[in-house]
């Protein structure tokens, strides 16, 4: 693991959610970016896998990350991060637990990482990312309570519908089977939805 020059949109996702405020701001920020180094991910490694501490936070620069648990011996995907976002085991991260899913790259993966001491200093010593953080927090909270309300409100064709909508290109890069579980559809129902709106 080496560290290379750093991606620009890396920076322009941390300028997204920091809002900054003036040129100070933007420079703390290349500095936080500075603090992560690059990974790469073959297919099907693994970032994390259930029962071990994930060591990292990380910033999906290019391909796919799965989060999955295995339920009656059947993998449930609970989660894809794809290109320009974050993602973590983050209870594991933040409180060095065993991580209760895996994390899995379902595509060749570039990702840039940050060990939980650097990240921590970065929240407390760096107000810019700190407030990335909090916004990006303060986000994932909001989608997360959608997530569960549309589990229990919408149909499996209105939870397609509203997946195809806010996010379209889930649609285009992530294999079939993996969509249908993230959506708690079985691949049979999901193919038949798909064919009913083509």
């Amino acid at each position: 693991m080496k560290a290379v020059a750093k991606p620009t949109n890396f920076l322009d996702y941390l300028t997204e959610f920091a809002n900054p405020v003036d040129d100070s701001f933007i420079n703390l920020l290349e500095k936080s970016k500075d603090s992560f180094r690059f990974l790469s991910l073959k297919k099907n490694e693994f970032f994390v896998r259930e029962g071990e501490v994930c060591p990292y936070f990380c910033y999906v620069e290019s391909g796919i990350l799965q989060h999955s648990i295995m339920v009656d011996d059947e993998e449930k995907t609970t989660y894809l991060a794809l290109r320009n976002s974050v993602t973590s085991s983050l209870n594991s991260f933040l409180f060095n637990k065993p991580s209760r899913k895996n994390i899995k790259a379902i595509s060749d993966c570039g990702l840039w990482i940050v060990d939980l001491k650097t990240f921590k200093n970065l929240i407390e010593n760096n107000k810019a990312f700190h407030q990335f953080y909090y916004n990006l927090i303060e986000k994932q909270l909001c989608l997360i309570d959608d997530y569960r309300i549309d589990l229990l409100t919408l149909s499996p064709e209105e939870r397609y519908n509203k997946l195809l909508a806010t996010e379209p290109k889930l649609l285009q890069e992530v294999p079939l089977h993996y969509l249908s579980s993230f959506l708690g559809i079985s691949s049979r129902h999901m193919s038949r939805i798909r064919k009913n709106i083509k």
